[in-house]
């Protein structure tokens, strides 16, 4: 059982990779300034393990979200960092990005899926480090599937690959990343085995330790934080949760998840990360998808009750109501 889990696992994460026909990121449209996604800096979406930008220019991650964010009027920008390491360093390489003006000036809302929630948070105290007192580029971050209290998932995959493979298991995987790289135009350090040990559940109460910004004191509890200061900057905080794994018979990636969700035994979760986990901040609700559904994929193969472009254009409406 544990074979078949840690199969299912890579099979899954590699599944996030679908044709798409968006690039990264887009400008607001023509004549929608002041539309309904208008926020006031710009949004930065972060991807997850195994992701990327966009693939020559054409297939992005996030499957027609940066368009259906734009047409509104807002400004979107996607993250290319590490397809593969673990999260403290992608998020210094995601503060360091912001502020080498690689997606370029000004201040950013973050919008970080899966392990780019944890990536987002490392960012934030990366970013405050590296700017005056309350001058910090990130004013709020918003965890869709993120991985903040670990994965049970992770958890079985350490404890499935047996240590005399760990190093051929780790270099397919960092090829894979390094293929990711090439397709991407990008450059980025990978260390598989670092990823799957920082998205276990010890490796994130680690992490968490020094960048558990809006992170309940619990597994599950609510005494989360919905707006923090970090070197004099006010930072809010959001999340949503999926919490579904069968989502359309038409989704070849439902199976691969439904081999995933093993772990959580009944608990509810999105075939990798459980509900709990997920929370952080402000939490806006479990909806009925799983983790590939959470990002639009694949193809926009969904529920029929759950519609995720329109979860991050609330979002973005929200951010844009709060003056963000």
């Amino acid at each position: 059982m544990k074979k078949l889990v840690a199969a299912a696992g890579i099979a899954a994460c590699t599944a996030l990779i679908s044709s798409q026909t968006l690039a990264a990121g887009c400008s607001k449209w023509w004549g929608s300034g002041g539309g309904y996604t208008d926020t006031k800096n710009p949004i930065l979406l972060v991807h997850g393990l195994s992701g990327f930008s966009t693939i020559g220019g054409l297939i992005g991650y996030f499957h027609t979200i940066p368009m259906n964010l734009c047409r509104s009027g807002a400004d979107v920008k996607v993250a290319s960092i590490a397809a593969f390491n673990d999260s403290e360093q992608r998020g210094q390489q995601l503060a360091n990005d912001i502020n080498n003006n690689r997606y370029g000036g000004g201040k950013f809302n973050m919008i970080g899926h899966s392990q780019g929630a944890p990536t987002g948070r490392v960012a934030i105290t990366f970013d405050a480090a590296k700017n005056g007192w309350g001058n910090g580029r990130v004013v709020s971050l918003t965890s869709v599937g993120g991985v903040n209290k670990g994965s049970k998932t992770a958890d079985a995959l350490n404890g499935a690959i047996p240590s005399n493979v760990q190093g051929g298991v780790a270099a397919l995987a960092n090829a894979f990343g390094g293929l990711i790289n090439a397709l991407s135009g990008n450059n980025n350090s990978q260390d598989a085995l670092g990823a799957l040990r920082t998205l276990s559940t010890a490796g994130t109460n680690d992490l968490n330790r020094r960048h558990g910004y809006g992170i309940s004191s619990g597994y599950c509890t609510n005494d989360r934080a919905s707006q923090v200061n970090v070197r004099g900057n006010n930072i809010r905080l959001y999340s949503w949760a999926g919490t579904k794994v069968w989502t359309n018979v038409f989704d070849i990636t439902d199976p691969f998840l439904g081999l995933t969700s093993l772990p959580f035994k009944g608990e509810a979760n999105d075939g990798l990360v459980s509900e709990c986990s997920q929370r952080m901040g402000q939490f806006l609700g479990a909806r009925d998808a799983n983790h590939v559904d959470e990002v639009n994929h694949l193809l926009g193969t969904r529920s029929l009750w759950h519609d995720p472009v329109g979860m991050y254009r609330q979002q973005a409406n929200r951010l844009k109501n709060a003056g963000l």
